[in-house]
């Protein structure tokens, strides 16, 4: 199938040579621009027991304003583990599922009077983590150290490939980012393309956030991860094979 994957530079990226070997054609659309904050310098993290990211991007922030790659950081899902991994950062718990999984998972490993927590984050977060904590009596601190802005217009390959019909499928990871597509489709005069499309999402917040738009079908995943929306486009593909092997018979 040939799949716009609307993520983010540099997220984006990764999912593309996913999608690529499976065997799909990937037209890369992001959305959204990420700017990170000025230096603050050293980020202030004494009496900090654990650093808590909703985001691959909020690692990236954290090892832009610190060098201390041995302080506990749990993170919202696999992808972000992966990222502080490589990062260098040694002790790294993924929470493998939301911000409701996330604040589970700071609940059970840490202790309420063990220090602060430290939430990294962009302008705009998904959720109540802080909220969640604060009731579980965990003092949290959320700093800003990045923005996610929003692009003006549906990237030039998108627009084009859907005037052109030449494309099947698209790919959502936040609600923002389909909320960003079904605007900007609109904006473009370009809504009633997505007939024969599918919109494969993260999660039901996410597929929630597409269904203004008439949709061959969408598709959520049955977890939050990549792997397991990377399992309904192969799935879709082979019933799409299938059917079209069946109509030649």
């Amino acid at each position: 199938m040939r799949v716009i994957n609307t993520r983010p530079l540099p997220d984006a990226e990764p999912l593309t040579r996913a999608l690529e070997a499976l065997g799909h054609e990937v037209i890369e659309a992001p959305l959204l621009e990420i700017v990170f904050g000025p230096d603050p310098g050293t980020l202030e993290l004494g009496g900090v027991q654990a650093v808590l990211a909703t985001s691959a991007n909020g690692v990236r922030a954290l090892a832009r304003f610190t060098d201390n790659r041995g302080v506990l950081l749990l993170t919202v899902g696999d992808a972000s583990a992966r990222t502080a991994e490589e990062l260098g950062f040694s002790h790294v718990t993924s929470a493998t599922g939301d911000v409701n999984a996330l604040a589970s998972a700071v609940i059970a490993a840490c202790d309420p009077s063990g220090g602060e927590l430290l939430h990294v984050s962009g302008t705009r977060v998904a959720g109540d983590l802080g909220g969640a904590l604060a009731a579980a009596g965990f003092p949290v601190r959320r700093v800003i150290l990045y923005e996610a802005r929003v692009v003006d217009g549906l990237p030039v390959p998108a627009a084009s490939a859907l005037e052109s019909g030449a494309v099947e499928a698209a790919v959502f990871f936040s609600p923002r980012t389909a909320r960003t597509f079904v605007r900007l489709l609109g904006d473009a005069g370009l809504a009633e393309t997505c007939h024969m499309l599918n919109a494969y999402c993260l999660s039901p917040a996410v597929a929630e956030e597409v269904s203004e738009v008439d949709w061959r079908a969408v598709v959520t995943a049955a977890r939050p991860d990549q792997d397991s929306l990377l399992d309904c486009l192969s799935r879709t593909a082979l019933s799409h094979a299938s059917s079209s092997q069946a109509s030649r018979s």
